[in-house]
């Protein structure tokens, strides 16, 4: 049976944008089409790709990159009159991966994820607090690759709908496939920055292993993305909202 809508969204200004519906869930039934997007970076939209995003109901946009990202390429929602855009820096508490490469001429994305857990679990508890209040439409939420911040980010929302980590995996992995274009220029800027070949393959791989190593550490200190998440006003049921608008109804 093919599923009712595409999930690469294919746009001329961005090269990895998905929608995270169709998958199984263990509760039964699938997520939501057309609900929640993952992106890379928005700057080079066309009139046209917006026209396309605003058609499948785009009224979020949450953009997790750090702020002198958006200096350098500000959002093509920053200040658009129909679409609610949050900044939300996703690895402001995390050092450069560049700088981890320098200093050890190793580099492990497995372990900069775990990091991530760790560190940033406050940031990771308001972007699922502002795509749990977030006003009826699509929410798309990206960051520049659309793999790492917008990984952690798509994990969490899959896990909470009761997707399979092999299932989350595979999403994850996807970028190798439907971005590879993208990869490798962004491979080439990172060998322009001074990083060996090889670093910076390693940097912008997207194996499932590597998806399959945060969702173990979440599950082992954590007990899983429910108990994970940290909201600022507990007594809200977040995760409801979330779930109400992952899961098909």
């Amino acid at each position: 049976m093919n599923p009712p809508h595409e999930r690469h969204i294919r746009l001329s200004g961005a090269f990895n944008v998905r929608d995270l519906g169709g998958y199984a869930s263990t509760a039964g039934g699938t997520t939501r089409w057309r609900s929640l997007l993952r992106a890379d970076a928005l700057h080079q939209l066309s009139p046209e790709d917006i026209d396309t995003l605003l058609g499948l109901g785009l009224r979020t946009v949450i953009d997790l990159r750090s702020d002198a990202e958006i200096a350098r390429q500000p959002s093509s929602f920053a200040d658009h009159v129909s679409v609610r855009y949050h900044h939300i820096p996703l690895f402001d508490g995390l050092a450069p991966a560049d700088a981890m490469i320098a200093a050890s001429g190793e580099f492990d994305l497995s372990a900069r994820y775990v990091d991530a857990a760790d560190r940033c679990r406050p940031a990771i508890s308001k972007v699922a607090a502002t795509i749990a209040l977030a006003e009826e439409g699509a929410v798309l939420f990206n960051c520049t690759a659309g793999k790492d911040r917008t990984g952690i980010v798509a994990a969490m929302l899959l896990s909470l709908a009761g997707v399979s980590s092999d299932e989350i995996a595979a999403d994850y992995s996807l970028t190798q496939t439907l971005a590879a274009g993208l990869m490798e220029r962004l491979k080439a800027l990172a060998i322009q920055r001074g990083l060996a070949e090889a670093a910076a393959a390693r940097l912008l791989s997207s194996e499932p292993a590597t998806m399959l190593a945060l969702l173990q550490h979440v599950s082992d200190r954590h007990g899983g993305f429910r108990n994970y998440l940290a909201f600022e006003q507990p007594d809200r049921d977040y995760i409801s909202l979330i779930e109400g608008r992952i899961l098909a109804q």
